[in-house]
């Protein structure tokens, strides 16, 4: 059956036992990769996550870009949050609702 192994900690560096127990578990549960973390980071890991929603957050801070665009409807110039491409409309804040509102 499954045996203790010691393993190393990639955020910490420290040895820690994957239990028999565990790998049974990691078995049952159809996992096929060892843990790559210690209890303790992986505690750290989580609470990490929970808190901040996400470890890694690709949003930019700061200001969103705003876009400059002439409303397709009105004729009005309105700004946007994001690159027109030119092949859609784009419609200034009242336009926009008009349009979601005929949907």
């Amino acid at each position: 059956m499954f045996t203790d192994q010691l393993l190393t900690c990639v955020d910490c560096g420290q040895e820690f036992t994957f239990t028999a127990g565990e790998q049974e578990f990691f078995a049952q549960k159809g996992f096929t990769n060892k843990p790559s973390r210690c209890p303790d980071c992986r505690r750290a890991r989580k609470a990490q996550r929970s808190n901040g929603g996400v470890v890694f957050d690709a949003r930019p801070s700061g200001p969103r870009e705003m876009f400059r665009v002439v409303c397709s409807e009105c004729g009005n110039e309105a700004e946007v949050p994001f690159q027109p491409r030119g092949d859609k409309p784009v419609y200034c804040r009242a336009c926009f609702q008009r349009q979601r509102s005929r949907v």
